[in-house]
């Protein structure tokens, strides 16, 4: 079992710092390429218990900020076709379950888009603690996962002449945490 100390952790709140974060995703586009996008508004908290496997990670994303770095598609992505950011305005993840994966981890847990949650898994590394030049400490977390757009209700979708469609079904999402021991 590897433990907060082995990993050079203190036990206890971390809260995730969104100047230092990102929380980025990917899904094929016409066929042809991929877009990224990212959301700039984000929340988050990891509750750190000596047996790393028995933490709680808690997160928390304001919609609205989706940015694509093309806002008419983020304006149709914040609308009833995609996300309907007026009727949920947030995305939601919440821990179940750490699991050792070599020297990465697994983290299980519950993502809610929309009116939708399912189990998802995201692969995560953990990259490190230490103190900051400010008296603070820090830790970082890389983590990644994918999922179907469709299974959590962002269905929209047209379709190319030559058969394909617009946008992809599978989002990859990426997650460079860095976090402050509160």
């Amino acid at each position: 079992m590897t433990t907060a100390t082995d990993l050079g952790l203190q036990t206890g709140k971390w809260v995730i710092d969104p100047i230092h974060s990102n929380v980025e995703f990917s899904v094929r586009h016409m066929m042809v390429s991929k877009v990224r996008g990212r959301f700039n508004d984000f929340s988050g908290e990891v509750e750190v218990d000596e047996d790393v496997t028995k933490s709680k990670v808690n997160a928390t994303i304001n919609v609205a900020s989706i940015d694509t770095r093309d806002e008419n598609r983020d304006g149709h992505l914040k609308s009833a076709d995609f996300f309907d950011v007026e009727n949920y305005p947030t995305i939601t993840f919440t821990s179940t379950e750490i699991v050792p994966d070599g020297s990465d981890y697994i983290i299980k847990g519950d993502l809610t888009i929309k009116s939708t949650t399912k189990a998802v898994e995201l692969k995560a590394e953990f990259n490190g603690a230490g103190p900051d030049p400010y008296g603070g400490v820090r830790s970082g977390i890389s983590a990644t996962t994918k999922i179907s757009r469709k299974e959590f209700g962002l269905t929209w979708n047209a379709m190319l002449e030559t058969g394909g469609a617009v946008v992809g079904d599978e989002v990859t999402i990426h997650l460079e945490v860095e976090l402050t021991k509160a």
